[in-house]
């Protein structure tokens, strides 16, 4: 009633009375494995690697990138990029900007993320504007912290929850009148 498969078995099965030739001549003709030659699947496009710049490494200037950057060192400038890794040996000078920020050393600045971390080892001089933030028991915070909806954005200072409307909207009001 029921025959082992061999599916799963290498090479053309031998001494068997199950598959006949006109079978076998059948299977080439379905329109299945056509489709199957015709759509030729890649594979995914590896993530490259962050960039790292290491801790003997002094940066004056400004970073930009889609990708992700890993700071062991010294930059003095403003940084964007996806992921932020601020190493435990790093100092940045500025403002940074990303997607991700996760910050183990110090910074002097500015932080705009829609998710930012502070860990034990962080120390942040600065306001933080955030979308989710989580902080560590041990990282040393001085400045404010204001949730956004869009903390990316360079006028998110209207869209902060909470925070009083930017000094042009009511000189905008004053025209209205």
């Amino acid at each position: 009633m029921f025959s082992k498969s061999r599916i799963n078995e290498p090479g053309p099965a031998k001494g068997t009375d199950d598959v006949t030739p006109t079978d076998a001549a059948a299977a080439p003709k379905n329109p299945a494995p056509q489709k199957a030659k015709d759509f030729t699947p890649t594979a995914p496009k590896a993530k490259p690697p962050a960039s790292v710049l290491s801790s003997d490494l002094t940066v004056v200037g400004n970073l930009k990138t889609t990708g992700d950057i890993q700071i062991e060192g010294t930059v003095e400038g403003d940084i964007r990029a996806h992921l932020l890794t601020i190493g435990e040996t790093a100092t940045v000078r500025g403002e940074v900007m990303a997607d991700d920020v996760v910050i183990n050393g110090r910074i002097i600045g500015r932080v705009r993320g829609l998710k930012v971390r502070l860990t034990s080892a962080a120390k942040v001089e600065g306001d933080i504007i955030h979308k989710t933030i989580a902080i560590e028991s041990g990282a040393h915070f001085e400045g404010s912290v204001q949730r956004a909806d869009d903390p990316l954005t360079t006028n998110s200072q209207n869209k902060v929850a909470g925070a009083a409307p930017a000094k042009a909207a009511p000189a905008k009001d004053k025209d209205a009148k």
